[in-house]
């Protein structure tokens, strides 16, 4: 039976994994990104977001090509901002964020959003956004 300690020790261990996830994201070491999932990860974007045609990703090669390598093609740059991290237990973590984005049509966007993490053994098994898809939508039109 897991203790409460036992499951405030893992909230602390969850919440540093993310937190190194989201480093190696802004200085753009994506290999490390991959590393930190689950070889058979669940990664779904929000309903409404361009990129959630793939639902789920399964595994970290498909969220490479499904969603990070899109967002590099479609932006100038794309940038997670504000990034509060609050700890839970049962091998969860909740961001609230923003991106901060240009896209390669020009419009700038900066959207609010929750990115919610499902970690088990120290690796993400499961992603799941939360994002102004309307705000994405209105950035995304020529």
């Amino acid at each position: 039976m897991k203790t409460l300690e036992h499951e405030q020790e893992n909230a602390v261990q969850n919440r540093s994994i993310i937190d190194g996830l989201y480093n190696a994201f802004a200085i753009g070491d994506i290999p490390t990104v991959l590393a930190s999932m689950d070889s058979n990860i669940a990664w779904n974007e929000a309903e409404g977001n361009l990129y959630a045609d793939g639902n789920p990703y399964i595994g970290p090669q498909a969220v490479l090509n499904g969603v990070f390598a899109r967002i590099g093609a479609d932006h100038e740059y794309f940038n997670l901002k504000d990034i509060v991290l609050h700890e839970m237990f049962n091998g969860k973590v909740l961001a609230t964020l923003r991106y901060d984005a240009l896209h390669k049509n020009g419009n700038h966007y900066n959207a609010q959003v929750a990115h919610f993490w499902t970690l088990k053994d120290g690796k993400v098994v499961a992603f799941q956004q939360y994002v102004d898809t309307k705000k994405l939508s209105d950035a995304f039109a020529r």
